[in-house]
C-alpha cells in the first residue's frame, strides 16, 4: 500500500499555526513520526497562505528533508508552488493533484509534460463536478489517463483518485465507489488507485470504524493507496490486515511486522 502521510497541511489548526510562527521544529517532528510510521510519501500543502505560499512549500520541503528520506508530495493546485517545491525535492516527487477541470489541468498539464517521471495523482473530478456512479467515474479516469499518457507520463506514475463521497448523503456512495475501483484496475492495469478515504463517514458516529472497513473492502476490490494519517495505527493494522487476506503479502511477512509493531490490536 502506497501511504502518503497527510498531516503536514496547512489547513490542519496545529500545522498553520506552526507555519505561520515559524516553529521549524515541530514540523520536523510531524514529518519524522510520520516517516517512522511508515509514509511512503510525506504530503506538504501550504495552501492557505495566498501570495505567500509557493515560500512556506520551499521552506516546508526542506524541513521534511532535513529529517526523511521519503519522498514528498507536492499539494497545490498552483503549478508556480509546484514548481518552487519540485527545484529541492531530492527524490521523484508526486504531484498532488491534477482533475479533468479546466483550469486545473491547463495549469498542471504542462508541469507534468516537463516532468513525465514525477508520480501524480489524478481526481475523477470535471467541470461538471464530482461524479457520483462507476459509470460517471470511469469516464473521466479513462480521459485523464489518456490525457496523460499523451504527455509521455508512464502508467505506473498515474494514481487515479476516484473520489470517496460520504456514505451518509447517499447509501450507495461506498459501493460505487468500490465498483469504480474494481473497473478502473481492471481497464488500465499498470495504473494505481488512490484516494483520501475518510470521506465516507463525514457526518456519522465512530467514524474511524466505518473508514477502516471501507478501507478493508477499497482494498479487496484494487485499491493500493491511500491519503491518510499514518500515526493511526488501528487504520495502519487494518491495511496490513486487509493486504494479507487480499494475496497482496506473501508469508504475511508485513501483517507480522504490523503486529509486532503493535498496531494489530489483539
Amino acid at each position: 500500500m502506497i501511504i502518503v502521510g497527510e498531516l503536514i497541511n496547512a489547513s490542519r489548526k496545529a500545522i498553520g499555526a506552526a507555519i505561520e510562527a515559524g516553529d521549524a521544529d515541530y514540523i520536523r517532528q510531524v514529518a519524522t513520526d510520520q516517516d517512522q510510521a511508515g509514509a511512503t510519501y510525506i504530503d506538504a500543502n501550504a495552501g492557505i497562505f495566498v501570495g505567500e505560499e509557493a515560500t512556506y512549500m520551499r521552506w516546508l520541503v526542506e524541513l521534511i528533508q532535513s529529517v526523511s528520506d521519503k519522498p514528498i508530495a507536492l499539494d497545490s493546485p498552483d503549478p508556480q508552488v509546484i514548481e518552487a517545491g519540485l527545484a529541492l525535492c531530492k527524490a521523484t516527487p508526486m504531484l498532488n493533484s491534477i482533475s479533468l477541470e479546466k483550469d486545473r489541468w491547463e495549469k498542471l498539464l504542462p508541469v507534468l509534460a516537463a516532468n513525465p517521471q514525477l508520480k501524480v495523482v489524478a481526481l475523477c473530478m470535471s467541470d461538471e463536478g464530482m461524479p457520483t456512479t462507476c459509470d460517471d467515474r470511469l469516464k473521466i479516469a479513462d480521459k485523464l489517463i489518456s490525457g496523460l499518457a499523451a504527455k509521455n507520463v508512464p502508467l505506473e506514475n498515474i494514481h487515479v483518485d476516484p473520489l470517496v463521497q460520504p456514505l451518509g448523503t447517499d447509501h450507495c456512495f461506498g459501493l460505487e465507489f468500490l465498483k469504480a475501483v474494481r473497473a478502473i484496475a481492471e481497464k488500465f492495469p499498470g495504473v494505481h488507485l488512490m484516494c483520501g478515504l475518510s470521506n465516507i463517514s463525514y457526518g456519522l458516529p465512530a467514524r474511524k470504524y466505518i473508514n477502516r472497513i471501507f478501507m478493508a473492502q477499497a482494498i479487496a476490490v484494487g485499491l493500493d493507496g491511500a491519503i491518510v494519517n499514518p500515526l493511526d495505527k488501528g487504520m495502519m493494522g487494518t491495511i496490513a490486515t486487509a493486504e494479507a487476506l487480499a494475496g497482496q503479502d506473501k508469508s504475511c511477512i508485513r501483517y507480522l511486522k504490523a503486529f509486532r509493531k503493535g498496531l494489530i490490536e489483539t
